[in-house]
């Protein structure tokens, strides 16, 4: 995240001698991006934190394709089969090689800590409570929270209450877009939120258990390993890499004259994809203003709607936690009635997530299965 952050006791200087009241040295560790040539913190810990114990099992993840048409779908996923911590209960519902989509109906807190090794993670609660614990500090979590976790970041969640989320792996770094944001990384005036809304991690006491499971995820799999010390021996930390949540609720959409098109709606941006808010807002104000998007044809890219709350101006039958998907090749736009229906409005209370990739997405079986078959026939008149 591009903007400075300090928490705890650190050295004066970044790699000179660090020693607490008796004299022992402090243990820093640099966690950085881009082979040492993109942003970075460093951390001090109590105890080396290499120091591996036991090497487990590798449990294989092998993400494959359904035979499916080329077609609109309606998954329902509130009807998807899950239970588990923040990692076991997550069902993959689609994904390319820039990314993965899944749905977690997380029901008990995680025993484990958790480590992505490959891909950056962004997590969005749609319903429930509970607690981000990092070796960076702990972040409360709540309804509408994005929670970006960059690679590397060791976590894991307890749950108040059991949590529905929308997840997205991330092979490249997930960032606030380049077009709300200066030379300098500060995000600009126009942009449809600021730094002040972006929580950081709370600072915690260090934690100085022995013996400690990090499951690390890997592109494969996950690979589980033993330490002798707890990660989150951390005494301080400074820099611009730490896991932050922004919260939908805080971005202030930007409305027109006439209808604006999604990447107004932007709030992050990954390699080969963006996410995309859309919030409660007022419409256009020409007084032949037309509301309801247009069709299009967006040739470049698949689109994601996961839905959140409240009435979608321009689709029919869909409900909370529904998942509608346009692959790239084909039209789309309101149902029928929709524009019409528009037309006069002066505001929606719609809540939706989108997710617009450059490459064709897969779709799994357990997405499949959620599917709505008489979909693509629903812009017919009856």
């Amino acid at each position: 995240m591009p903007f400075y952050q300090k928490r705890g006791r650190i050295p004066t200087k970044r790699h000179i001698q660090f020693r607490d009241e008796n004299g022992n040295l402090y243990w820093e560790e640099l966690i950085s991006r881009g082979g040492f040539s993109d942003i970075y913190s460093n951390v001090y810990h109590i105890h080396h934190p290499t120091s591996l114990e036991t090497i487990g099992e590798f449990k294989k993840i092998n993400l494959q394709t359904a035979d499916h048409t080329h077609r609109p779908h309606h998954i329902r996923t509130s009807n998807v089969e899950s239970t588990g911590d923040a990692i076991s209960s997550r069902i993959p519902l689609f994904f390319n090689s820039d990314l993965v989509i899944s749905k977690a109906h997380v029901t008990k807190s995680m025993d484990s800590l958790y480590r992505n090794g490959h891909g950056d993670e962004v997590l969005f609660i749609h319903s429930g409570s509970g607690e981000l614990k990092s070796n960076f500090g702990n972040l409360n979590l709540t309804v509408g929270d994005y929670v970006v976790i960059p690679r590397g970041v060791i976590w894991q969640i307890t749950v108040n209450k059991s949590m529905r989320i929308l997840v997205t792996e991330s092979s490249e770094p997930i960032k606030t877009p380049t077009k709300y944001r200066n030379q300098f990384g500060q995000l600009l005036e126009h942009s449809p939120f600021s730094e002040r809304d972006i929580r950081t991690p709370k600072f915690s006491k260090p934690v100085d258990d022995r013996s400690v499971e990090i499951e690390v995820k890997l592109k494969n799999g996950i690979q589980t390993y033993g330490y002798e010390h707890h990660p989150f021996d951390l005494i301080g930390w400074d820099g611009y890499y730490f896991p932050y949540v922004f919260n939908i609720n805080d971005f202030m959409p930007i409305t027109g004259k006439i209808h604006q098109p999604p990447p107004v709606h932007q709030t992050f941006q990954g390699s080969g994809f963006v996410i995309c808010s859309f919030v409660p807002r007022l419409f256009d104000y020409h007084p032949e203003s037309v509301p309801a998007p247009y069709a299009h044809s967006n040739v470049d890219s698949d689109e994601i709607i996961y839905y959140i709350e409240g009435q979608f101006m321009s689709r029919k039958g869909i409900e909370k936690e529904s998942i509608t998907y346009h692959p790239m090749g084909l039209p789309h736009g309101p149902h029928p009635g929709k524009i019409e229906e528009s037309l006069g409005s002066e505001e929606t209370n719609e809540l939706a997530v989108m997710i617009d990739t450059f490459k064709p997405l897969n779709m799994t079986e357990s997405a499949l299965d959620l599917d709505d078959e008489k979909y693509p026939y629903s812009w017919i008149k009856s």
